[in-house]
């Protein structure tokens, strides 16, 4: 639906200005000079007719700029978004299987969604500036400078009607907020991707292999478990050759006291 509102608003657009020449001489005016514009924006090819207050003689003018090349970007993007986001419901819906058969339908779907996150974002943007262009060039004001017989001071010109442009500026809009749109789906994509779930689970495994490679080490084995070498009883604790010379460990200190 935003799709729709963005090609829409933009793609179907068609305005209007109205200009007055008073001439010095009235005969020669023209109070109502109708320009008509509409997408996509080629503003060099919309030619008028304006009166040079010289005679009857009128003049052949033609507004200024092409900015169609920005304009047809953003309602293609739109156009694609659009079909892609039919095509992709329908998958959902009743291709449930088969989106999701060797993880192969979330990829492509991921990747189709990051690329046109990018794009709307990039179209929106130079549809933005394109926009600003074409205020600049149908600005009554603007065309009225490139009429020969506006120079003279002798004569008045007027703007009499600017051209709407709310439904452009609204294109605008919709146009970033496809962008949030597609976006904030690429997080929901990324979970029904093979990449997400990995992910999971290696770090699940990691936290089981943690504790269970800690509790069986070295340390809770015989090394220093109670049958181990330093607690069984053995060389140290039992009597040996250690053991039976304490006679020794006592003699050394009590010989010595009785030769002092």
């Amino acid at each position: 639906l935003f799709a729709i509102f963005a090609f829409a608003t933009c793609g179907g657009y068609s305005g209007e200005l109205r200009l007055s020449v008073d001439c010095a001489n009235k005969s020669e005016s023209d109070l109502s000079i109708d320009i008509a514009f509409a997408y996509p924006f080629r503003l060099h090819q919309v030619n008028f007719e304006a009166p040079t207050c010289e005679g009857k003689r009128r003049e052949t003018l033609a507004l200024i700029g092409d900015f169609s090349s920005s304009a047809e970007f953003f309602v293609t993007i739109a156009v694609f978004a659009f079909l892609y986001s039919l095509a992709a419901t329908v998958v959902y819906i009743f291709f449930q299987n088969k989106y999701r058969e060797n993880n192969r339908g979330p990829l492509i779907d991921f990747i189709v969604t990051v690329v046109f996150s990018f794009l709307w974002l990039v179209s929106s943007s130079a549809w933005a500036k394109g926009l600003s262009d074409v205020k600049v060039a149908t600005d009554p004001d603007e065309v009225l400078l490139l009429m020969s017989a506006c120079k003279q001071q002798s004569n008045k010109c007027l703007p009499v009607r600017s051209p709407v442009m709310s439904s452009l500026n609204t294109s605008v809009v919709f146009g970033y907020l496809n962008f949030i749109l597609w976006a904030g789906n690429i997080w929901f994509v990324f979970k029904e991707t093979g990449w997400h779930s990995s992910g999971q689970r290696h770090a699940a495994d990691t936290m089981e292999k943690q504790p269970s490679g800690y509790n069986q080490g070295g340390y809770n084995q015989d090394s220093y478990g109670p049958a181990g070498g330093y607690n069984q009883p053995g060389s140290y604790g039992q009597v040996g050759e250690y053991g039976q010379s304490q006679s020794y460990g006592q003699s050394g200190p009590t010989s010595f006291a009785n030769q002092i």
